[in-house]
C-alpha cells in the first residue's frame, strides 16, 4: 500500500459521466495574466500547493489536516502537541466526503478535498458528527460542491441549520439505524451512536473490508508526525495516555451509550478504524482500544494502583500527601500516582482516575469550604460520571477545618465509591502524634487493594 504523499490518479469512472459538468471543479493551478500588463513581476504561473494526503485503503484517501498551534481543545483541554481533524473521501462509482475540519485549517482541507477529487465530482458529503471542529467547512463545502448530497440523521440536519444560515435542506439525505449508501464497489452502513458524545452522532461501516469511519470515538489528542497509521508508530509509548485523556474528559459521562453501541457492532472486528481525531487504527491498537473502551466506559479501573491528588498553600497538606505516599510504597504499593492539583490540568488527574481503583485526596480548608481548585477537580470527576473506585481523604485546617467534610460530601454524590478509612483532619501540619493515624490510613488503603 503506497503511502506519503499521493500521485494521485484520477478517480474510478462512473458511468454516463458528462466531463462538461465537472470543468468548473477542475483546480487550475496555472495563472495567465492579462497580455496587456506592463507589470514585469506579474507571475506566469503559480505552482501548486503542497497536499497531505494519504492512502486508508484502495481508493480510500485521508485529506484531514492537524494544528499544532492549538493549545487548547475545546478552549479547555491542554495540548502539548496539536491535534489532527481528520476527513476522508472515498472515490468509487459515488464519491464520498466523510466529515469536514475545524475553521483553523479549512485552507489544507479544501487544497486536499480538490487534489484527491482530480477533476472528478463529489456526489456525497456524509456528516457522522456536527461540533464545529468538523463540521465548520461544511457549508463552504457544499457551496464549493452544489451537486453534492448531505448525509446524516435527523438531528444531524436540525444542527445545520441551527449553525449555518444557508438553507440546504433540499439536499438532505438522511439515513436511519442500519441504513445503507451503496457507492459502488464499495457500500456504507450507518450505525447510530447518540450521545458518543452528542446526540447525532454516527458510524459508518464500510462493509466490504469492515473500515469503520468512528466519528469522535476512538479519537486521540496530538498532531501527526507523518506517520497515518497506528502501527507505524509505538501506539501505546506514544498515544494511549492521551486516548484515555481524550475519552475520559469528553466521552467519560456517556459510558451506558458507549457501550450500547459498541454492543451494535456486535461480533464485527473493524479491519480499520478511521477516527476524526488521531491516527488510522490499525493493527494491534484496534483490539487493545477496544478493549480499554469497555473498561472506560464500565468504569471499571484497568489496574490496582494509587492516585494522590493533593492541594496546597503553604506546603503542609503537601507533606501529608508525600509521606502517606512513601508509606504505600514501603508497604509495596508498586502504581502510585501524585499530584498537585493546582499545578497538574484536572484532565491529566481524571485520565489518571479512570486508569487505577483508588484515589486518595488531600486538601486544605478554604473560606470555610474545600480549596477551589479541588473542589473544580471533584465535582468534574462527578459531572463524567466516574464511579467504582476506592477512596481516602485527608483534610487540613488551623482554626475550623472542614475541608473534609467537603471532600466526603462531594464522593458520596458519586456512585459507587467506597471510602476505607476515617479522614484524617490536620491542624495546621502533620505532627508526630499523628503518624499512627497516618499508618492505619495506609494499612488500609494497602488492604484494599486486591
Amino acid at each position: 500500500m503506497q503511502q506519503g504523499l499521493l500521485n494521485l490518479d484520477p478517480a474510478p469512472a462512473r458511468p454516463e459521466a458528462d466531463e462538461k459538468e465537472n470543468t468548473a471543479e477542475r483546480p487550475a493551478h496555472k495563472i495567465m495574466h492579462n497580455a496587456k500588463s506592463t507589470n514585469p513581476f506579474s507571475p506566469i504561473e503559480e505552482s501548486p500547493p503542497m497536499h497531505t494526503i494519504q492512502e486508508v485503503a484502495p481508493n480510500i484517501l485521508s485529506i484531514g489536516a492537524d494544528d499544532r498551534r492549538l493549545a487548547l481543545f475545546e478552549n479547555m483541554f491542554p495540548l502539548d502537541n496539536g491535534v489532527t481533524y481528520n476527513a476522508y473521501l472515498i472515490r468509487d462509482e459515488k464519491t464520498a466526503l466523510m466529515d469536514t475540519v475545524d475553521a483553523s485549517v479549512s485552507r489544507p482541507f479544501f487544497e486536499n478535498l480538490c487534489a484527491a477529487l482530480n477533476g472528478g465530482k463529489l456526489d456525497y458529503i456524509v456528516v457522522t458528527h456536527m461540533e464545529p471542529d468538523h463540521c465548520a467547512s461544511l457549508e463552504e463545502a457544499a457551496r464549493r460542491h452544489p451537486e453534492a448530497k448531505i448525509v446524516g440523521n435527523k438531528k444531524t440536519f436540525t444542527m445545520i441549520s441551527q449553525f449555518f444560515s444557508a438553507d440546504l435542506s433540499s439536499r438532505f439525505h438522511e439515513v436511519k439505524e442500519g441504513d445503507t449508501l451503496p457507492l459502488g464497489k464499495r457500500t456504507l452502513r450507518f450505525v447510530m451512536a447518540p450521545m458518543v458524545h452528542w446526540p447525532e452522532a454516527m458510524l459508518a461501516l464500510e462493509t466490504g473490508e469492515n473500515i469503520l469511519f468512528s466519528a469522535d470515538a476512538f479519537g486521540t489528542f496530538g498532531g501527526f508526525n507523518g506517520n497515518l497509521f497506528s502501527d507505524e508508530m509505538d501506539f501505546e509509548a506514544l498515544l494511549l495516555d492521551e486516548a484515555r485523556r481524550y475519552y475520559t474528559n469528553i466521552v467519560g459521562k456517556f459510558g451506558q451509550q458507549v457501550l450500547a453501541t459498541l454492543a451494535k457492532l456486535g461480533t464485527t472486528v473493524p479491519s480499520l478504524i478511521c477516527p476524526l481525531h488521531g491516527p488510522v487504527l490499525r493493527g494491534s491498537a484496534i483490539p487493545l482500544l477496544l478493549d480499554k473502551y469497555t473498561h472506560w466506559a464500565s468504569y471499571k479501573p484497568e489496574k490496582q494502583g494509587v492516585v494522590l491528588a493533593y492541594a496546597s498553600m503553604y506546603g503542609n497538606t503537601e507533606s501529608a500527601a508525600h509521606a502517606l505516599a512513601a508509606l504505600l510504597a514501603k508497604k509495596g504499593v508498586k502504581d502510585l500516582r501524585l499530584f498537585d492539583v493546582s499545578k497538574t490540568h484536572c484532565s491529566h488527574i481524571i485520565a489518571e482516575a479512570f486508569k487505577y481503583s483508588h484515589l486518595v485526596f488531600a486538601a486544605p480548608t478554604y473560606n470555610m469550604h474545600l480549596y477551589n481548585a479541588m473542589d473544580i477537580l471533584l465535582r468534574d470527576m462527578h459531572h463524567l460520571n466516574l464511579q467504582n473506585r476506592k477512596a481516602a481523604v485527608i483534610g487540613n485546617g488551623t482554626w475550623a477545618p472542614v475541608s473534609h467534610k467537603a471532600m466526603l460530601a462531594l464522593l458520596g454524590e458519586m456512585k459507587n465509591m467506597e471510602v476505607v478509612a476515617d479522614p484524617l483532619v490536620l491542624l495546621s501540619s502533620l505532627k508526630e502524634s499523628q503518624l499512627p493515624e497516618l499508618e492505619t490510613l495506609a494499612d488500609k488503603l494497602v488492604a484494599s487493594i486486591a
